[in-house]
């Protein structure tokens, strides 16, 4: 986010040299306000702004930047001054920054710092995209099993200045492996003399390098946890992911879900619609709606195969657009509420006869109270508007039109419920397959429902 509000009066203490007053300004509010006003400015000119703070004030509103002012930044200052910024950095922004530098500049910085901080990095940027190692920091604290409560507090508070989170201590053995945890609180309320191996919950909820960084932040959120340890295969503990990092991966997700439930593609990242090219824009959109819509064609068919039935009886064009519509809108909150029980775990794709019995039994009470509803309609506007009916009973036609209705809901809410889960069940994207082959297969079927049921009923 970019506030450009102090921007001219920034810019003139920088012409001023007046240092002082930019120390004070940096200094003066939340690390995340001042990154705001800086990330209104170049980046030449938001580092000489920042330079003259100190060095861990200026690692906390540098690490709230903006990743691309981030990036270009460490592109212009010197290899010394790279290696303090991200010396100051937490453990998981710093390998994500480095992640994000090009190549030739992270063989440049690297080198630049201390070999623990170096391997610490390294170590960090090599697990998979989208795990939860990839999302975890290394900055935590462990205490031996066999220290008293008020040895683990003594060494808490030497580590604390350097630790992300003191909140959650994690109790391991000599080879590092996760025998359980203690909170601060449990050792503050703890007697003097009481063992951690005592106080100690063994019963920890972690997840492992390898899980889907999702998995690992719902976890997060189910339990209330400020934070989450993660384990390798040998269940030694590498790092923590915290409760301000789980946000982040939850509104990332959901986020991705959204657009793909509307067939966007490509990258889906927070806070990238203004840095979007149009163009980029275009490309991600246009690849499922050119498709979808060349996929129309068998609409166009079915109603040029039922046209003798919309010539001899023009009242069924009236409400071809409802019948449409309404498929579509109870399709798309059949697949909604599936898509995300699937994305939140509550459904498995072995599910499907649970689902299915539901959703009819919910699109059965809509198909009776919308039937109700296009009936109504059909007998009121007919009335009003003098349409003519091609010697039809007014009420034969309404009831036609309004079973069509009913099965339409029935058919779209099914549709839709199924699709996510087939998907799943064919280890595809739920959000990306529901919606637009949504649209497309509740069209089809609502026209060869409608005129089918106006064939059967009228004999057009």
């Amino acid at each position: 986010m970019k506030n450009p509000l102090l921007v001219p009066e920034i810019r003139e203490l920088l012409e001023e040299g007046n240092f002082e007053e930019l120390r004070n300004f940096c200094e003066a509010g939340h690390p995340g306000i001042v990154a705001e006003f800086l990330s209104a400015l170049p980046a030449d000119e938001a580092w000489a702004a920042l330079r003259h703070v100190g060095l861990e004030r200026r690692a906390e509103v540098f690490n709230n930047l903006d990743e691309e002012l981030q990036t270009e930044i460490v592109e212009r200052i010197t290899r010394g001054e790279v290696a303090q910024l991200i010396g100051e950095m937490p453990h998981d922004d710093r390998a994500d920054l480095i992640k994000r530098l090009p190549d030739e500049i992270r063989d440049v910085v690297l080198p630049a710092l201390a070999q623990a901080e170096r391997e610490d990095i390294r170590r960090l940027i090599a697990y998979r995209e989208g795990s939860a190692g990839a999302v975890m920091t290394s900055d935590y604290a462990t205490l031996a099993p066999n220290l008293t409560a008020s040895e683990a507090i003594e060494r808490l508070r030497r580590e604390a200045p350097d630790r992300e989170t003191i909140y959650y201590a994690y109790v391991v053995d000599e080879q590092r492996k996760l025998l359980g945890f203690v909170s601060l609180k449990d050792l503050i309320v703890a007697r003097a003399n009481r063992r951690i191996a005592d106080l100690m919950h063994e019963d920890v909820i972690a997840a492992t390098v390898d899980d889907d960084q999702e998995t690992a932040a719902r976890r997060i959120q189910k339990y209330d946890l400020i934070a989450l340890p993660v384990v390798d295969g040998s269940g030694v503990l590498v790092g923590i992911i915290t409760h301000d990092d789980a946000l982040d991966i939850i509104t990332q997700e959901q986020t991705e879900d959204m657009e793909k439930l509307m067939a966007i593609a490509g990258a889906h990242e927070v806070g990238m619609y203004l840095k979007t090219p149009a163009w980029e824009h275009f490309r991600n959109r246009a690849y499922w709606v050119v498709g979808l819509a060349a996929l129309g064609i068998f609409s166009g068919m079915v109603i040029h195969s039922f046209e003798g039935a919309l010539t001899s009886l023009l009242i069924l064009a009236l409400y071809m657009p409802m019948l449409a519509d309404t498929g579509g809108n109870t399709g798309s909150q059949a697949a909604t509420v599936v898509v995300r029980a699937l994305a939140l775990g509550e459904l498995r794709p072995s599910h499907v006869l649970r689902v299915v019995s539901k959703e009819f039994q919910v699109a059965a009470m809509m198909a009776v109270v919308l039937g109700c509803v296009a009936f109504g309609k059909v007998m009121f506007l007919t009335y009003w508007f003098q349409v003519d009916t091609a010697g039809f009973a007014l009420t034969t036609i309404g009831t036609c039109i309004a079973l069509a209705l009913g099965i339409q809901v029935l058919s779209a809410t099914l549709i839709g419920a199924m699709l996510p889960l087939g998907a799943a069940r064919l280890n595809l994207d739920p959000a990306i397959v529901a919606s637009p082959a949504l649209t497309t297969a509740v069209d089809i079927t609502g026209l060869l429902i409608y005129f089918t049921t106006a064939r059967l009923m009228l004999g057009v």
